[in-house]
This record gives C-alpha cells, structure tokens and sequence, in this order.
C-alpha cells in the first residue's frame, strides 16, 4: 500500500526522459497548485505575514514543478537550472527562518510533483503540517518570560553602583546592566537594563519599588527589540 507513495505516474526513471503526456503533466499541476496553497497555509499559521511573499509561497511547486519536468534526464539543463537559482538567491533579501524554511519546502513538493510522485508529495505535505502545528502549539521553543528593557533614571549625584541590585533579584531572574547614559545635559544618568522576570504581572511592583530608590524620576519597561530570526 506505501509502496505507491515511492511510484512515479510517469512511470520507471528510464522512461521520465520520454514524453509526458498531457493528463500526466496536468495532473501534476493540480497536484502543485493544491499543495502550494497548503504550504503556504502552513506558513501562515500563527505567523507574521505578506500578500505577495504568500502567493509567491503557492506559485512556488508549481514553478518548480515545470522546471523539473523539463530537466528530466538531461544533466545540462539541470546544472544550467541549479546556476539561475544560485543568481535569484543572491539577489533577494534575506528571510527569516520560517520563511527560508517555508520556501525549501514548496521547492520539495515542487520537486516531488515534478518527478511524478504525486502521492509523496501529498502525504510529506501532511506530515509537515501536523508536525509545524504541533511544534507552534507546543511550549518546544518559547522562553518562559521574554526579555524586556527596563530604564531608570537617576539624578546625577546619586551613587547607583549597586543600588537597584536586591530590587532586581527578588523580581527578576535574570538582569545585567547594558548601558549607561547621560541626559538632560548631564544632569541625569539613564542606566538601562535586560531583564527576564520571575513571575508575570509583576511590573508595577517592581516599577514602585525602583521609584522609592531613584526619586521618582521616569522609569520604562517594556519588550526588548526583537531581532529577526535568521538562519
């Protein structure tokens, strides 16, 4: 029964060389265009996301698809195709890495429907997407409090070393001190800190008990930069 997933339409290798008919390559089609807009559903579950980069991710196998039907057999073409990929890779922006990872799978399927392996290509789409939803349902991953900047603002003749350290250990279970700034022409020190915080909602807490300490002047928390996950 499996077996059938492993079996071309277009029949042996031998014969992918020959020509494929036209219910054969039409079949395929459909085949890509369906798995192609599956693919980008599952890029677009729980995730940030753009018009033209989604139907870019569904046009993908079919693209890939023509392109492997017509390569079939002959080395040439195909160490020609892999050189046109390399010049469109270096030409576009780097993605993050569901994007990078969301593109190398609608080339797989594309690949897949372009051999003739209809059947791989659909349950390989289904194991992926059940096991991406497992993954971003799951904890797997997600760090228990993000990381947040807090800012506290001290006047300059303050003697801060130190100063907020016991605060920040009953509140925090990680913080270090990043930088320190002057402001207001330097009649103000400005420390800023990365914090990961023990317990949730527990920011005005902490933000009372900092503002006892630095006589309260402006104090900020809030989510730290998020930098863009690349490979």
């Amino acid at each position: 029964m499996f077996d059938t997933a492993f079996t071309s339409i277009f029949g042996t290798a031998e014969s992918l060389v020959a020509g494929v008919t036209t219910l054969e390559f039409l079949w395929c089609c459909v085949a890509s265009i369906v798995l192609g807009a599956c693919v980008a559903g599952i890029y677009m579950f729980r995730h940030s996301y753009s018009k033209n980069f989604v139907v870019t991710l569904a046009l993908l196998p079919l693209i890939v698809q023509m392109v492997i039907t017509l390569v079939n057999g002959n080395l040439g073409a195909g160490i020609a195709v892999m050189g046109v990929f390399n010049l469109v890779r270096f030409r576009s922006i780097p993605g993050s890495a569901k994007d990078i990872g969301s593109v190398f799978l609608a080339m797989a399927v594309g690949l897949a429907t372009g051999m003739g392996f209809l059947v791989l290509a659909v349950v390989f789409t289904a194991v992926v997407a059940v096991v991406n939803v497992a993954y971003v349902l799951s904890p797997f991953g997600r760090p228990r409090q993000p990381a947040k900047v807090l800012t506290v603002t001290v006047p300059e003749d303050l003697e801060f070393e130190g100063m907020f350290d016991e605060v920040l250990g009953r509140f925090a279970a990680e913080s270090e001190l990043t930088e320190v700034r002057t402001t207001n022409m330097g009649s103000l020190y400005q420390m800023q800190y990365a914090v990961r915080l023990r317990e949730p909602r527990t920011e005005k807490q902490l933000i009372d008990e900092l503002r006892c300490l630095n006589g309260n002047l402006k104090i900020t928390l809030g989510l730290a930069p998020q930098t863009k996950d690349v490979l």
